[in-house]
């Protein structure tokens, strides 16, 4: 049986075919139109290489709610990708410029592959800070994912990212600080989540920002979830969004050209790479999601989007 969660994406993204041979109902936006639901507006900033299986990914998690979605994609108009065929930029993505005079009840924004630089020695660094500003004024509840979480904390509050002499990769168990929040609803004590990163950011550099509420970290993996403005921005250090294998395919494509780079921990059955990854934290990315979408974005945006402030 199909799984009816009505998502509104734009005609002939390539992930609604993937999603329906999971089981996964979408609407394109042409059917959507016939159906009169205001539906919340939710925009992805995608930086990272894959688009095409991050916007999966993303989607993926979006779907496990009853709440109607219209998901739109924006990029950077001073960064071409180079991984991601140009038509399909065109055809689905818009820049930031045509988009800002626009109202969300929710966005995302992705990692990125230039945390080894300096935050502006990145070419897109003016550009992305005036989404970041943007967002504060035209968006409900943002989430900033890994080099974006590191990268919004940064802009908005000074904290500063720190190099790691080994790359942080694997599946680490993390801990919510504050059961109570609405985002951890249904949680256990303990959630897995996934991280690959060469750089972090310091626990006591939250703390000494009574504006920031560090609400998730591990022992091994360190801050995993700063919220801020009472959850109208989340800070996620991992990727609760990636797929069973994607760890998988970054281990096997930097094992023989990155000399930092060890076997992903907690990942491999067996810890061995030969065997297939064990999935330990799909439940509570599901889970994340949706509490985000229900609690922070469905239940404080208001009916009339123009009203975001």
């Amino acid at each position: 049986m199909n799984e009816y969660m009505p998502l509104r994406l734009p005609d002939r993204l390539p992930a609604i075919d993937l999603l329906k041979q999971e089981n996964i109902f979408v609407m394109d936006a042409s059917r959507a139109h016939s159906q009169d639901i205001r539906p919340l507006k939710i925009v992805i900033l995608n930086l990272m290489p894959l688009k095409i299986t991050t916007e999966t990914d993303l989607i993926r998690l979006l779907s496990n709610t009853p709440l109607q979605l219209e998901i739109n994609f924006m990029k950077l108009q001073s960064h071409t990708p180079r991984n991601t065929p140009v038509e399909h930029m065109m055809m689905f993505y818009r820049d930031f410029a045509e988009m800002r005079d626009e109202k969300y009840d929710g966005m995302i924004v992705t990692g990125a592959p230039v945390e080894q630089l300096e935050f502006e020695d990145v070419s897109y660094w003016q550009e992305i800070t005036d989404i970041f500003a943007w967002a504060r004024t035209h968006v409900t509840s943002t989430l900033y994912i890994c080099w974006a979480a590191q990268a919004g904390l940064y802009y908005h509050y000074g904290i500063r990212k720190y190099s790691l002499d080994r790359k942080m990769f694997g599946i680490f168990p993390q801990h919510p600080l504050d059961p109570r929040l609405p985002i951890f609803r249904g949680f256990d004590d303990v959630f897995m989540m996934p991280h690959s990163r060469h750089t972090e950011i310091h626990r006591e550099d939250i703390l000494a920002h009574p504006e920031l509420q560090l609400i998730a970290e591990s022992a091994e993996s360190g801050v995993s979830v700063v919220m801020a403005r009472g959850g109208r921005e989340f800070f996620i250090t991992g990727h609760l969004e990636y797929a069973p294998n994607t760890l998988d395919n970054e281990y096997k494509r930097d094992k023989d050209i990155r000399t930092d780079v060890d076997l992903p921990r907690n990942y491999y059955r067996d810890n061995d790479p030969q065997n297939a990854p064990m999935v330990s934290w799909r439940a509570h990315a599901n889970l994340f999601y949706s509490n985000w979408i229900n609690y922070y974005v469905y239940q404080e945006t208001p009916y009339d989007i123009s009203k975001i402030m």
